[in-house]
């Protein structure tokens, strides 16, 4: 995986109180986050490879279901794109934890572990 230096918190977030420090509104939209430390060139490309792939598989499998392939056939099929996707979540995890988790806990927020633990619940499966 890739190895990434954590930046200082943001100056918006750095003098904000501790329950008050959180990811940046969007600014076109205002309503969606954004990440105060933007992704890499590096983790974009590896992202977008793997989900192009599961997409694939998932187009695969839905032509499969289309042209009435063996059941046992498309299960594992989608077993395949399930855990390509699995691998994406993994990735991205591992950057939250290291940027955005970061950012906010050296910020004073201790509120994100509990996200965290949402997340992690979301993906122990």
């Amino acid at each position: 995986m890739e190895q990434k230096t954590t930046a200082a918190p943001s100056p918006a977030s750095a003098g904000a109180p501790a329950s008050t420090a959180q990811a940046e509104p969007c600014p076109e939209c205002g309503g969606c986050r954004m990440k105060h430390t933007p992704r890499s060139d590096q983790l974009k490309a590896n992202v977008t490879r793997r989900l192009n792939r599961a997409i694939g598989q998932l187009n695969g499998v839905k032509s499969m279901v289309d042209t009435d392939r063996y059941c046992g056939d498309v299960l594992t099929q989608l077993a395949a794109a399930e855990s390509a996707i699995k691998a994406v979540s993994r990735i991205l995890l591992q950057d939250h934890l290291e940027t955005c988790v970061v950012e906010q806990v050296q910020a004073g927020n201790t509120d994100v572990v509990d996200e965290v633990m949402d997340l992690f619940k979301k993906f122990a499966n």
